[in-house]
């Protein structure tokens, strides 16, 4: 502690050794992310076969997914929803499955064994049926997508681009564009877009004169149409062993119905008593719906969606295999992204505008923004960085009143970051991602250094007060309040190893663990030196 060039070697190297631990993160040898993957009991696999098939086909398709994903050794059993929503929960709620309805669109609800009775994770396990299911629906051009529970608040899909554009024509081309560039970016998965196919239906169009002259009402034919395609309930059958009413339905049978030359063969009574009849009819008071009913075939119109009042289409995706966390995708896409000429998109020809935590102010200029766990993650580690950065004013405002000095304080407080040292290589040691709950560790970790820290200048300066030489009493500091230093890293380190093997938590533990160790060796010679270099001037026997 003598010699300032050595004062200055350990100083150099703890803070290389500080910047090579940040390093971590920019090279990817620990990765972060919202929060981890959860252990769940339970996924789905949703279904969305192509516009216009039917609900036999559908359903055929998820039987085989189904049969599919019964082959892994977790698989308890599994419920097929064909046409109709499964059971939603609160990430079914946000993601709107509960609005699924039609004859493409199927669900099937996966239950796995108990998480104490197997060794893979639930996330683990969809990630192997994934493959298979894949292969599925490219065989019958259909989209699929694995929904697992989420550790944290659901979003609409983990990777979320919304796309704005000046006509509906530019939105959608620039979509197709992003939706290919999903597609090429190893580790983008279920890539699909909210934009229907076209999608043909007939629309049954009356002839209001000639029904007048047979004396036929509209809302006659409107009803026997209906009641041809979806049957109507005519009443309700009572029985004493049953604790409901059961509905009489008068039907068509599905094979009088399935064409449209079919239903137009069905006929109405004639309300006019003096209409002619009909040539070859054996009945004068019954008409064929085809003599007063005409069929166009036109496209389906296609769903429109906005936000904030302005026009939007949505691009999603997940990420899984090999970077599983959003914030390497979405840097990695981004390149590309901003390759694109806007000009092909009703743009003046400048470089896409990528938003990130705001929304874009108009919708003029062609231009982007990453929502889902992206944008969740922006705004956690935003706000607990500020609320982190407002605790650490208030502490240092208070050890100004207690040390009445402004430079102790900092001398204190200086090593908080050094803790990362500890934190960031155990993350990718134990290969746990950075997250939310690491973060909480570092703020929380971050008090226990300062105690420390005031641990050992408090010791100094009674030390100092007793007449002792400054360089004696940093290092009598550095040497007595090891053993009370030592204690309360092992009560962090036992208190914190309960947790470890929590999915959720697990970076919570390692940062607490790993960030009290770091602290402990680093600050029990970083802030006697620094204090020693500080108040040197002001002790003659120390210069």
């Amino acid at each position: 502690i003598h010699h300032s060039g050595w004062r200055w070697i350990f100083l150099g190297g703890i803070t290389a050794l500080l910047f090579g631990a940040m390093a971590t993160v920019g090279i990817g040898w620990v990765k972060v992310k919202m929060l981890p993957f959860d252990n769940k009991s339970e996924f789905q696999v949703i279904l969305n076969m192509p516009e216009g098939s039917s609900l036999e086909q559908t359903a055929s398709v998820a039987r085989e997914m189904a049969a599919a994903i019964r082959s892994e050794p977790e698989v308890t059993d599994y419920q097929v929803y064909a046409g109709v929503a499964s059971p939603y929960n609160f990430n079914g709620l946000v993601r709107h499955y509960f609005m699924r309805r039609g004859a493409n669109v199927a669900d099937i609800q996966v239950n796995l064994v108990s998480k104490s009775e197997r060794k893979a994770q639930s996330h683990d396990i969809a990630k192997r049926v994934r493959p298979a299911v894949a292969a599925i629906a490219e065989r019958y051009s259909a989209r699929v997508a694995i929904a697992e529970v989420p550790p944290g608040p659901p979003v609409l899909q983990t990777l979320v681009a919304e796309i704005y554009g000046p006509t509906e024509e530019a939105r959608l081309k620039l979509a197709d564009e992003v939706k290919n560039i999903f597609k090429s970016t190893p580790g983008v998965v279920d890539v699909d877009w909210y934009i229907e196919a076209d999608q043909q239906k007939a629309r049954f169009v009356i002839d209001k004169e000639k029904a007048a002259l047979h004396g036929i009402s509209a809302a006659t034919i409107s009803q026997t149409l209906k009641i041809a395609v979806d049957g109507e309930t005519v009443d309700l059958l009572h029985q004493p062993a049953e604790k409901e009413d059961v509905n009489i339905r008068l039907e068509l049978p599905r094979a009088a119905k399935t064409t449209a030359e079919e239903l137009l063969a069905l006929r109405v009574r004639s309300g006019d008593a003096n209409a002619l009849p009909e040539p070859g009819s054996s009945s004068s008071s019954l008409v064929p719906l085809r003599e007063l009913v005409t069929v166009e075939h036109v496209t389906v119109e296609k769903s429109r969606y906005h936000k904030n009042l302005m026009p939007v289409t949505y691009v999603i995706a997940d990420v899984a295999g090999v970077v599983e966390s959003p914030v390497y995708a979405i840097f990695k896409m981004n390149e590309a992204l901003r390759k694109l000429d806007t000009r092909a998109f009703g743009g003046s020809g400048a470089e896409l505008k990528i938003h990130n935590a705001t929304m874009p102010f108009s919708d003029a200029e062609p231009s982007m923004k990453w929502d889902g766990e992206w944008h969740i993650t922006i705004e956690v580690f935003r706000d607990l960085g500020a609320a982190f950065a407002a605790c650490l004013v208030l502490i240092y405002v208070l050890m100004v009143g207690w040390f009445r000095s402004f430079l102790t304080p900092a001398i204190v407080m200086i090593a908080i970051p050094f803790s990362l040292v500890g934190i960031l290589p155990a993350h990718g040691l134990m290969g746990a991602f950075f997250t939310a709950t690491s973060m909480i560790g570092f703020m929380a970790g971050g008090g226990i250094v300062v105690r420390n820290s005031i641990i050992l200048v408090d010791f100094i300066e009674l030390r100092l007060r007793e007449g002792m030489p400054l360089a004696e009493a940093v290092i009598d500091a550095g040497a007595v309040r090891f053993r009370p230093m030592l204690l309360t890293a092992m009560a962090v380190v036992v208190g914190a190893a309960v947790i470890l093997a929590d999915p959720i938590f697990q970076g919570l533990a390692i940062a607490l663990m790993a960030g009290e160790i770091a602290s402990l060796l680093i600050s029990r010679m970083a802030v006697p030196v620094l204090y020693f270099m500080a108040k040197r001037h002001t002790h003659p026997e120390a210069s």
